[in-house]
């Protein structure tokens, strides 16, 4: 069919942007899966894990390998629950959401979306479920291995930090399916690259190579494919050391830079500076930037 043509890689394995292959089986008669009380949580299509010296790290790992871990709605779902987790459990610090080494993530599933009508769309306001990474308090960092395509570069975006293994992928191609990104991928790629460099990737479906991203800005550093997740676990278990109170602040204030005018963020700044002196004696502060 011309959805399936469409949805072919132009280069390099074969694959399907949006997912596709191996999309969420649905339960008899429709329906949602029913709560389980089990502690912890069991989930299907992730893998929580708390890693790190002190424990302090949570991860979350995408499990659906065979489909590249295509983004239906039984994950993010789960992703969601997982971040809600860790957003109230104390002990950790920052979050790592990762995939395999061939897909971070290969886009949404397009089974799931294929055959959805305006009115459903809208009406539902879907994938509203899927900001849930954005809103999260504590910093979240993103391992992105293999591709990162869609939905899946989407939600790369979404997490405040982003290290690539070397062979690493981004790219938008919803254009190539007849459709635009629809979880933020215009806007936050452009905030991150600028405006060409977005505006090229988002009309032509074009990929970018790690190093490429890194140089545009979307990706702060690269790491050879077998020590991605280990170095942004370090780089959690830093964040994690500091105050979680002061983070979230900080976190907050580099976010508003994005949504506010100068002034109005640096009066923000200013005011968010000023409590971190409520949490802290000055002498702490002190102690701490002069050893």
């Amino acid at each position: 069919s011309q959805l399936s043509r469409l949805a072919q890689p132009r280069v390099g394995p074969t694959l399907v942007p949006w997912g596709g292959r191996g999309a969420c089986p649905r339960r008899p008669g429709g329906g949602s899966r029913p709560a389980r009380r089990t502690e912890p949580p069991v989930f299907q299509y992730i893998v929580v894990e708390k890693k790190g010296a002190k424990q302090n790290v949570g991860v979350i790992q995408l499990n659906r390998h065979k489909a590249l871990n295509a983004l239906c709605d039984g994950l993010i779902n789960e992703l969601n629950q997982a971040l809600d987790s860790f957003e109230k459990d104390p002990h950790v610090g920052a979050i790592v959401i990762t995939g395999s080494e061939k897909a971070f993530a290969a886009g949404a599933d397009i089974k799931e979306m294929q055959n959805r009508t305006f009115q459903e769309c809208y009406g539902g306001n879907f994938l509203a479920h899927w900001n849930r990474v954005s809103t999260v308090r504590k910093p979240v960092i993103a391992a992105v291995n293999g591709y990162a395509l869609g939905g899946g570069c989407e939600l790369a975006m979404m997490c405040d930090i982003i290290y690539a293994g070397e062979k690493a992928q981004f790219g938008q191609p919803e254009i190539l399916l007849g459709t635009i990104p629809g979880a933020g991928g215009t806007q936050r790629l452009t905030r991150a690259v600028g405006k060409s460099l977005a505006m090229e990737m988002v009309l032509t479906g074009d990929r970018i190579s790690a190093q490429e991203a890194k140089e545009a800005g979307l990706v702060s550093k690269i790491y050879p494919v077998e020590k991605l997740l280990d170095e942004a676990i370090s780089c959690g278990e830093k964040i994690a050391g500091n105050s979680k109170l002061v983070t979230a602040m900080a976190k907050e204030a580099v976010n508003a830079a994005f949504e506010m005018t100068l002034a109005e963020g640096n009066k923000m700044e200013k005011r968010l500076f000023h409590a971190t002196f409520a949490t802290v004696s000055i002498d702490a502060v002190l102690r701490a930037v002069c050893p």
